[in-house]
Parts: structure tokens; sequence; C-alpha cells
């Protein structure tokens, strides 16, 4: 079977709720079924079949092609399945993803793996604010899974982050890390300001010095016995991290002394 291929006819004004369209609520369905699925686009609903030429029958396997940036809600608790997205994609991308794979070739907006829970999300291009955060008023972030960026993030990536892995190729903005309560963030890149505020615990990995706040305190230099195994557990990924020589000695810092004050900050040597 071939994969279930959405291609945008045309772009819209309004902003359209994509989040219909998961494997686990079609894959009883017929074509012409799924057609009539009405989206949700700004005030008003759309079929799906006027949005989108429909091709292929594989709904484990959906392709998104001729994506721009007001399809939001791509992957909205995938429960298994693939999704891969030609262009860029709105907000909340893969928002509760449960399990599978999402793959995105361009840019995503604001909240993308936001509340994220398993599975894995790559993201080819850039992402928002809020990677992997939690939704306003809530207090738990991601709870579990992957997230690989290969370019920059937005601020307040990891904000109320609870478990799982985030991986950044590229620079991330101001706060990342805020309000952490365990997981694991990676930046090959540069970082911004207030890392990790109001971190409680978990674990930001970096390569480049960071601008570190008076909530951290400097721990020395130490040898982990658990970052080889940390480092080996990315080399299955298609990412640069799957590049890097595996290291144990890094300086540590601990905190945010503000809040619990359990975190850290590891820098390699």
């Amino acid at each position: 079977m071939s994969a279930l291929t959405f291609t945008l006819k045309q772009r819209t004004d309004q902003r359209v709720d994509m989040s219909p369209l998961v494997s686990q609520k079609m894959v009883d369905m017929e074509l012409p079924e799924i057609g009539a699925i009405e989206l949700q686009n700004g005030k008003s609903k759309v079929r799906v079949d006027q949005l989108f030429k429909i091709s292929g029958s594989d709904a484990q396997n959906i392709v998104i092609e001729n994506s721009f940036g007001k399809l939001d809600f791509i992957g909205r608790e995938l429960g298994g399945g693939n999704i891969r997205v030609e262009g860029d994609v709105g907000a909340y991308l893969g928002m509760g993803m449960k399990s599978g794979t999402i793959e995105v070739t361009g840019n995503t907006d604001i909240y993308p793996a936001c509340e994220m829970a398993n599975g894995v999300l790559t993201i080819n291009g850039n992402a928002g604010d809020f990677l992997a955060g939690a939704l306003p008023g809530n207090r738990q972030g991601m709870k579990g899974g992957t997230v690989i960026v290969k370019g920059n993030v937005g601020d307040r990536a990891g904000d109320h982050m609870r478990r799982g892995v985030l991986l950044i190729e590229g620079n991330v903005g101001d706060y990342c890390g805020s309000r952490m309560v365990a997981g694991t963030i990676a930046v090959l890149g540069e970082t911004g300001r207030y890392l990790g505020y109001a971190m409680n615990r978990g674990t930001l990995l970096l390569w480049n010095k960071p601008q570190l706040s008076v909530g951290f305190n400097d721990c020395g230099s130490h040898t982990l016995a658990f970052l080889p195994m940390l480092l080996a557990s990315f080399k299955k990924f298609n990412s640069k991290f799957s590049e890097i020589d595996i290291f144990n000695r890094v300086q540590r810092y601990g905190g945010d002394v503000s809040a619990k004050g359990r975190g850290e900050i590891l820098l390699k040597l």
C-alpha cells in the first residue's frame, strides 16, 4: 500500500485545525469518508477534499505535501504510525503525541511537541517558542519521547518539561529549561539568557559555555559514568548527535537555588 497523501491545493487565509488527520482515526476509513471529514478553518469548517488532493491508502503512513505555517495541530495525540510533512507547519505540532513518528522538513510555529508523551518528533528546520512546553495554565510539559531539532529553537524550550529528551543541533533562545521538572535537553549551539530559570530537576547538556544566572553554583569538574551511556543512546537517531565523540568529563553547575535546586547544567570540557 502507498502512503495516505494529502496534497494542499491552495493556501487558506485562516488557520486550519489538522487534528482529525491522525492514523488511529482514519485506519478503517475509505478515501471518500476521509475526504468528507470537516476541519475547523477559522470560524468556519471545510471538508478535507476541498483543501487537499487525497491519494494512497495506508493510514499508518501519512504524508502532507505543500504544507505551510497555518496548518495547526498536525499529529495531535498521535497514537501510532508515521507522519511526514513536506514544508512548514503551524502551532502545536505533535501536541499530546502518544507514540509513532513525525518528521517535518521545514519550520514550526509555537508549542511544537507540547505535552508530548512518547514517540519521536524530528524538525529539520527551526522550532518556535515553548518547544516541549506546557499549555498555558498547565504545569506539565513534555512527559516522554524524543524531539530532534536540526535548526534553531525559540524561547522557553522545555518549559515545565517533566520527562524525555530534547536534542537541539542549533541555537536556543532565552529561558531554556525554565521550570523544568526532569528530563534531558542537549544543545550543540549557543544558549540564550536565563538558562534553567526556576529549574527543579533535570539535565542540560551543553557544548558551548552559557550565560549562567546567580541561581547556579559551580560544582567543579566531574567524571560522570552515565554520560557515555546517554551519548551512546543518541547514536540511533539521524542527527549530528549520532556523530559526536563519546566523553565523560564535564563542568557541572547545580541549581536553580531559587527552586528546589536539584537541576544540573553540564558543560563539555
